[in-house]
């Protein structure tokens, strides 16, 4: 989500709101099932921090992430076998699965979804009955569940997110030329000292028509690059910010400043142990050592190649009840504002965060460990590993 800047507005606690919109039947529904207390308003609304420092440290330490698509069955029989139907989307991203639910999913289909997630990018499941608190249980199964400090939340649930764009327009209103919010290309989170793994969107309303979700895989643009393109950005590393600007304690009449964290611009998959590209146009600022004007030529090129070749993107279309899981580190989304905000929308997010970015440049492209690489591409590549 890409926020506005703060002003002197911010207040240092937290209110509660009182339910002003009305929220769709689907939505209240599906909350009351779940024994939330909606009797404060709807959501439960942080305190808005003040100062970029207090941010900064709330998780700036390294944490012990344990990988679960890493652990898990490479033939991913288990998960793949009690499904009904297994569909990729396209031949790069995306896979939908039917006939299961994944609040009854065993913890070793747990962590082979893990593994399929890791391996197609981003995995669909529609017609899910699953409460928010089944959904945050599923979160911690792949990592710590972010918790962000001024994201609108359901009451009572630290670290499931609501993703109501109506809320969102009382404070940012979105038009056809600016739509705003998440109508970008971006990846959340990619400020954390370790940014976000696997998120989860469960969609309990939608429009319909329109208000489709679209997703890059970062496996293919990295692919889609030269041999020799991929040497000058191999291990080279950037600046990456936060969706949300604070002052900062220093120097609080500099006005607001985003949180900023430097990763590779290039990292490796834990569980599949193959290279991607990670950049967006959102929050990838500058690359390191570089000076900008180089910078935004290469940056610029970079956010091409995800949002401009096709065949490396689903474009999904979304029903009530259906889940999202995708992985942050292979992938940049979009979601499309088409529906111009005259339907309601609204989901509940949760996110795992995973580990500190790495970049081995001793690791394989998608392509070449599956044995996808043509006789000509193979040549590129050789000649490019002589020099």
């Amino acid at each position: 989500m890409i926020a506005k800047p703060i002003n002197e507005s911010i207040k240092d606690i937290a209110e509660p709101r009182k339910d002003s919109l009305g929220l769709p039947e689907p939505t209240r529904a599906r909350l009351e099932k779940a024994g939330i207390d909606l009797s404060n308003g709807y959501p439960y609304r942080p305190a808005r921090p003040l100062y970029l420092q207090d941010v900064f440290n709330i998780r700036n330490e390294e944490r012990e992430h344990v990988e679960a698509g890493a652990r898990a069955d490479k033939s991913k029989k288990a998960l793949l076998s009690a499904a009904t139907k297994v569909t990729d989307l396209t031949t790069h991203i995306g896979t939908e699965i039917e006939g299961l639910q994944l609040k009854d999913l065993t913890p070793q289909q747990k962590d082979e979804l893990g593994l399929l997630i890791a391996e197609r990018s981003v995995v669909f499941f529609r017609n899910q009955d699953i409460s928010p608190q089944q959904q945050k249980e599923l979160g911690e199964w792949y990592g710590e569940i972010e918790i962000h400090p001024q994201v609108p939340q359901v009451p009572g649930i630290e670290g499931v997110t609501v993703i109501w764009p109506a809320l969102q327009a009382t404070e940012n209103p979105a038009n056809f030329r600016r739509p705003g919010g998440a109508s970008r290309w971006h990846t959340d989170l990619v400020h954390e000292r370790q940014p976000a793994g696997v998120t989860h969107l469960h969609n309990d309303t939608v429009p319909p028509t329109g208000g489709d979700t679209l997703w890059a895989s970062g496996y293919a643009a990295y692919e889609k690059l030269s041999p020799d393109f991929r040497k000058i950005i191999d291990g080279k590393r950037a600046v990456y910010r936060s969706a949300h600007p604070y002052l900062d304690r220093n120097e609080p009449t500099a006005g607001p400043k985003f949180i900023e964290r430097i990763h590779p611009l290039v990292r490796v998959h834990p569980a599949t142990g193959w290279k991607a590209l990670w950049v967006n146009r959102a929050m990838t600022d500058r690359i390191v050592g570089l000076d900008k004007d180089e910078s935004d030529v290469i940056l610029g090129y970079l956010f091409d190649v995800f949002e401009k070749n096709v065949d490396i993107q689903v474009r999904f279309k979304w029903t009530p009840g259906t889940s999202a899981l995708w992985d942050n580190r292979i992938t940049i989304h979009n979601a499309s504002w088409d529906y111009g905000g005259r339907h309601p929308r609204h989901g509940t997010r949760v996110t795992s965060l995973a580990e500190k970015p790495f970049f081995d440049p001793s690791a394989p492209t998608r392509r070449e460990a599956l044995g996808l690489l043509g006789d000509d591409e193979k040549v590129v590549e050789q000649e490019a590993v002589e020099g």
